[in-house]
């Protein structure tokens, strides 16, 4: 009898190491993670080998990164009995597609990738020539082609990788016979959200406001946050359009904190402290649940590998499946179908 459920479209999304998350992280991609969770069957993966493309010189704070990140998924929503959890290099078989990928990917394929230039041009207190930086969008791909994903929800800047993902896909196919399906860019709202020195919010630039920050820290972040420049007292008329705090209030704050905002500062009927404090109250109301969830897997850290382990073996049943489809259709398994030629023979 044929299940009348149908099947729900298949999405994937990583995101590099590197700690706890901020509140970049979650409007650039965990929020939209966990609205999709109930749509899509949902694969979500530790990009550890994508870190190393980029930070491979020190690796010693690697397991611990894994945790805390894995940590505020959790603690955002989203749900691992509802979407998959998995450690990208666990599942050797994502280096082997990776691999299998890289044979057919000509070398100017890489090379146009509009973020290779642009991270060789910007990331200058390392050495990025190395061959797993040029071939980091094949591995990407093998990352996407491994499940077949329908869709990858991404920002405007990674769609070029998603392209060239379909264009591996239709390439292998070419070759090989129809194993992969295109997959397509869900492009996700913009989503540059500005930290507190104005410039876009990252770890790196120690501007972020972490997902974890309780309250008093929130406020005192937000009080070293650049305003309208032009506004040098109390008593001048502002200009939210170019005040980054405004920036932040019209993601985190109620429509009446808004309007309320936007009018009192062209009237110089508010100060920037007090923006900044209505903001910040906006923000930890949005935190406290956030942190409240994370609150059992900070006491039981073990929580956080049960769930990797689970999704990772989920995982790999899937990517197992995909490889003996691959190493079939190139030709790859040949011996063991000679082996079972001269079993059947002897009978």
């Amino acid at each position: 009898m044929t299940d009348p459920t149908p099947q729900r479209p298949r999405i994937l999304s990583g995101m590099r190491p590197t700690g706890k998350l901020h509140l970049g992280n979650l409007v650039g991609a965990l929020q939209n993670w966990v609205t999709r969770q109930d749509e899509y069957e949902s694969y979500h993966f530790v990009a550890d080998w994508h870190m190393l493309t980029t930070d491979y010189a020190d690796t010693s704070e690697l397991q611990l990164n894994i945790k805390e990140m894995v940590t505020d998924w959790l603690a955002a929503g989203l749900d691992p009995n509802k979407a998959t959890f998995f450690v990208q290099s666990r599942l050797m078989e994502h280096a082997e597609l990776h691999l299998l990928l890289s044979m057919i990917t000509p070398l100017g394929w890489l090379e146009r990738v509009p973020s290779y230039k642009e991270q060789l041009e910007n990331i200058t207190d390392r050495d990025l020539h190395m061959y797993g930086f040029l071939g980091y969008p094949v591995l990407q791909a093998a990352d996407i082609l491994m499940y077949k994903a329908d869709a990858v929800p991404v920002g405007e800047d990674q769609v070029p990788h998603v392209e060239l993902t379909r264009e591996i896909a239709r390439r292998f196919n070419g070759f090989y016979g129809a194993v992969f399906p295109e997959p397509r860019a869900i492009l996700m709202p913009a989503s540059r959200l500005p930290g507190t020195d104005g410039r876009k919010m990252s770890k790196s630039y120690s501007n972020a406001i972490f997902l974890t920050d309780p309250p008093a820290v929130v406020h005192k972040k937000l009080a070293t946050m650049i305003t309208d420049p032009a506004r040098k007292r109390r008593t001048d008329p502002g200009n939210p359009d170019v005040c980054p705090v405004f920036d932040l209030h019209k993601v985190f704050s109620k429509l009446e904190h808004i309007n309320e905002v936007n009018r009192k500062c062209r009237a110089a009927e508010i100060g920037c402290l007090d923006c900044k404090a209505i903001l910040a109250g906006n923000i930890d109301a949005r935190l406290g649940p956030i942190q409240e969830r994370r609150k059992p897997y900070e006491e039981n850290p073990q929580r956080v590998w049960d769930v990797l382990e689970e999704g990772t073996a989920r995982a790999r049943k899937v990517a197992q499946a995909t490889m003996a489809e691959v190493r079939a259709a190139m030709n790859l398994s040949a011996k063991v179908e000679i082996r079972n030629q001269k079993s059947e023979g002897k009978n």
